[in-house]
């Protein structure tokens, strides 16, 4: 697979992207760029995208980055180097850009900024696919997502190989502790459950084995269970006998996800996909002005 089809879900519509993008724009620039007006209005300049990181960094947002400058000049020149899903080592050049100065600087940061979070999500979230590969168990994201980055960030994970578990509140039902104290224990809550979705798009999370055996009782299909031990994990997965998919979720790091995984259980969520990140580094570096072409000149 060549490295700019490397992507192995769709980008969110353009909508989506550019909305995301117009806010971080307006919250940078706010009444104009002070700085970026010691630059001539029309003085073109050259520019690298470089990834300055020592992991293995898998890309993700080149729509998002690409878009922040776009915003700014429409006229400016993209020459994309690797894609979504690449594979980055230090030292990797990402990108070219070739366009005003001015309006490349302007959307300089809040172009890194979108690539080096989604990039941090996709490499997580390929770190936890990697610790649990041939175990059979899947990962999925959470909720745990920044504010209006949410469908950026589950698309970030998608790149990086993991699934992705419900969207919000409004496309799966998840019972929780809360919800089954409200609706009076776990049989009655799915039984209310059942009256507002299908089967396949309902889930309850339990806390203890006495809770997953009345889940189990109660016909649950899909059952999340909330901070369990690893010998209760093994227990849960040998009472339900397959009778229902069993997610482990809670407390989850790379360190124990595969002990996780080698449990049994069907799914591991994790929360620290899109919310504990270590950004990518990532880097704009101006060419020198004799590396420059001319306004005239045709790019490469």
């Amino acid at each position: 697979m060549h490295e700019l089809d490397a992507s192995p879900v769709s980008a969110p519509p353009r909508a989506a992207i550019r909305k995301l993008v117009s806010a971080a724009l307006r919250e940078d620039i706010g009444g104009g760029d002070l700085t970026a007006a010691l630059i001539e209005t029309q003085s073109r300049a050259a520019a690298r995208l470089l990834c300055r990181d020592n992991r293995r960094v898998v890309l993700c947002g080149c729509a998002w980055f690409e878009e922040a400058f776009r915003r700014v000049d429409d006229a400016v020149e993209m020459r994309w180097l690797h894609g979504d899903g690449a594979r980055l080592a230090a030292g990797d050049e990402v990108c070219r850009i070739d366009g005003r100065a001015r309006a490349m600087l302007t959307a300089e940061r809040t172009a890194i900024n979108l690539l080096q979070t989604l990039s941090a999500t996709a490499t997580a979230a390929r770190r936890y696919v990697d610790a649990v590969a041939g175990t059979g168990a899947r990962i999925t994201d959470t909720r745990k997502t920044l504010p209006a980055m949410r469908v950026a960030q589950k698309y970030a994970v998608a790149v990086g190989g993991a699934r992705n578990h419900r969207i919000g509140l409004f496309d799966q039902v998840l019972i929780k502790e809360n919800h089954i104290a409200a609706a009076g224990g776990v049989a009655e809550a799915l039984r209310r459950a059942r009256g507002v979705a299908e089967e396949s798009r309902i889930e309850i999370e339990v806390e203890n084995l006495t809770q997953l055996r009345e889940a189990l009782a109660a016909d649950a299909t899909r059952i999340m269970l909330d901070n369990f031990g690893l010998d209760e994990l093994r227990e849960a997965v040998a009472m339900a006998g397959g009778r229902a998919e069993l997610e482990a979720s809670g407390n989850v790091s790379l360190d124990n996800v595969r002990e996780i995984a080698q449990t049994g259980v069907d799914i591991i969520s994790v929360g620290a996909l899109t919310k504990h990140l270590s950004a990518a580094d990532f880097s704009l570096r101006f060419d020198a002005p004799d590396q420059a072409r001319p306004a005239n000149t045709p790019p490469a």
